[in-house]
């Protein structure tokens, strides 16, 4: 269950990628598993029925992401697949859509 919610856990921040515009880097070592935050919200209102949080709008896709998203309830979190080390992109393979069609 989240607790509360923050924008960008301290964990990462958002800088220049080299997939995409921006993307989501580790600033710190983050443990395989861990639960980075919240990425949208069950909302019907919005396309694909989620809105994205700030989280959510700034990580990239990868056909072999490092991070997964879950369902909670009406929420998608970002969980890490692998350990990931300081200064390494967070990558998603989407669920909503496929940004490669």
């Amino acid at each position: 269950m989240i607790e509360f919610y923050k924008p960008l856990p301290e964990s990462v921040t958002v800088t220049q990628s080299s997939i995409e515009g921006l993307g989501l880097f580790a600033i710190q070592y983050i443990p395989e598993g861990t639960i980075i935050g919240v990425t949208h919200v069950k909302d019907d209102r919005f396309e694909d029925g989620f809105i994205r949080t700030p989280l959510g709008g700034f990580y990239n896709y990868s056909k072999d992401s490092n991070c997964e998203n879950i369902i909670e309830g009406d929420l998608l979190l970002l969980r890490t697949k692998y350990n990931i080390d300081e200064g390494e992109e967070l990558t998603v393979t989407y669920l909503l859509y496929d940004p490669t069609k």
